[in-house]
């Protein structure tokens, strides 16, 4: 796929300078927008099944409830060692290949090997709730989340390194649109098997069919999704790429610590970074405890090995995909937000998300959660997709991969913190489910005190 070039006068000496002339990145055709944003569809339906799935996964194995926070502890431990490392060196992987798309090729089909191995936790006779059984799907979760955050990377870092200013807020909601449609996908797909007469239940200790088929797909999906962004996408070589942000080629070139990048990092970065915290908190609690939430609330059952467990997990998966369905309409809004209101919408949904939280707790109707898990979707869409906007307007295209790695941590630190805390908490609330969804939305809430404080950067 040709990108569009923008004519710069002078010669290329008058461009390496000490202090270059910034050309300003150029105007994308729409099929270079779709061909880099449509990716995140395989990629989020990986993250989906896997957060929308695992507590049902380990549970069904025969995990402890009390311990599942140590299952949720490892997704964001590998997303915080991985991706800083992932878009530190992509800084440096100058290919003709590409500069983010190497990652890609080597990522995608690991994560798909992942995704077929996860389901099988409990089919290899290692026996219900077994050591074995329970350290297999750890690692199966570990090298998926390592394979999976080495896909997503590669997608986040070319909206920064390609997409100019006035196209960013589409092109970040887009990606987001996509994502949300890949999550709805996976989430429902359980739910429209079972109708299809696929196996919805299982010997003790392993998972139905339903569920093993889905992931099956996913892994399909991803594979599919990734090899045509690669093919389609042409990433700027390095002098059209330092042009275009108004660097020098070497900038992009030198070998910098994480510790000096975090000394030199924008106040926008660590201000962000407070705002998702609490956002990512939350939702850590939605994966972990959101299928015995809807379990208890409205099943009134708790034992993974019923049928009505069971029925809730295929409840909570197309809860999962209203979820999305209510971002990707969300996102046709924030696709159209002008950088002066980027704080506001920011506020708004985070605000809109908390109460949507906080009603899973008070509402026995299973319908009703609808109205909830919408108000999820729009909180969900506006804190992956506004915040990767502020932020990369204020890092000006200067080591923008190995930064946007570190953004990661954000993300990472508070599920790795609320699964810590969970230990402590959940038996302190009387080892409700719906309760730590509602102290989620608490959480999810309070952001919103904290976006005044962003200094948006130009």
């Amino acid at each position: 796929m040709t990108i569009v070039e923008v004519t710069q006068k002078g010669n290329k000496k008058d461009q390496v300078v000490d202090t270059p002339k910034k050309a300003g990145l150029p105007t994308l055709p729409i099929s270079t927008l779709f061909a880099m944003t449509f990716g995140f569809f395989g990629v989020n339906m990986a993250f989906s099944l896997q957060s929308s799935q695992m507590g049902r996964i380990f549970q069904t194995i025969g995990a402890d409830p009390t311990k599942l926070g140590f299952f949720f502890i490892l997704p964001p431990l590998m997303g915080m060692i991985v991706q800083p490392l992932v878009g530190k060196y992509s800084d440096l992987t100058w290919t003709r290949f590409g500069r983010r798309m190497p990652y890609l090729l080597v990522g995608a089909p690991i994560a798909a090997l992942v995704l077929v191995l996860l389901p099988n936790a409990g089919s290899f006779g290692f026996g219900y709730a077994s050591l074995a059984a329970l350290w297999f799907g750890a690692i199966a979760v570990l090298f998926m989340d390592l394979s999976s955050n080495v896909c997503m990377q590669p997608f986040k870092m070319i909206v920064g390194d390609m997409v100019n200013e006035d196209q960013k807020d589409f092109a970040w909601s887009w990606q987001q649109i996509f994502s949300n449609m890949g999550a709805i996908l996976a989430t429902l797909l359980p739910f429209v098997m079972t109708i299809m007469g696929v196996s919805n239940v299982a010997k003790k200790g392993t998972l139905p069919h339903s569920v093993i088929w889905t992931f099956y797909i996913g892994a399909a999906v991803l594979l599919l999704t990734s090899i045509f962004t690669i093919i389609k996408v042409r990433e700027y070589n390095p002098t059209d790429y330092a042009r275009y942000h108004g660097v020098q080629e070497t900038d992009n070139q030198e070998k910098v610590g994480f510790v000096e990048l975090l000394k030199d990092a924008p106040k926008a970065f660590w201000q962000i970074s407070l705002v998702q915290m609490f956002c990512w908190f939350a939702f850590q609690y939605l994966w972990t405890y959101g299928t015995g939430a809807v379990a208890q609330n409205v099943w009134h059952v708790a034992d993974p090995s019923t049928a009505g467990y069971q029925a809730a997990g295929n409840w909570f998966g197309v809860l999962s995909a209203v979820q999305a369905i209510a971002a990707v309409i969300w996102g046709m809004f924030l696709a159209k937000t002008k950088p002066n209101q980027r704080k506001m919408m920011y506020r708004l949904g985070l605000i809109l998300g908390g109460i949507g939280f906080a009603s899973v707790f008070l509402i026995h109707i299973k319908l009703l959660l609808i109205v909830s898990f919408c108000l999820i979707g729009i909180g969900w869409i506006t804190m992956n997709s506004v915040p990767f906007a502020l932020l990369t307007t204020a890092l000006g295209g200067k080591h923008e991969g190995a930064y946007l790695g570190l953004f990661n941590c954000s993300i990472c630190l508070p599920q790795i913190i609320a699964s810590v805390a969970s230990f402590a908490i959940f038996p302190l609330i009387g080892k409700s489910m719906p309760g730590m969804i509602l102290l989620a939305g608490v959480v999810f809430a309070a952001g919103s005190l904290f976006v005044g404080r962003i200094k948006e950067t130009a």
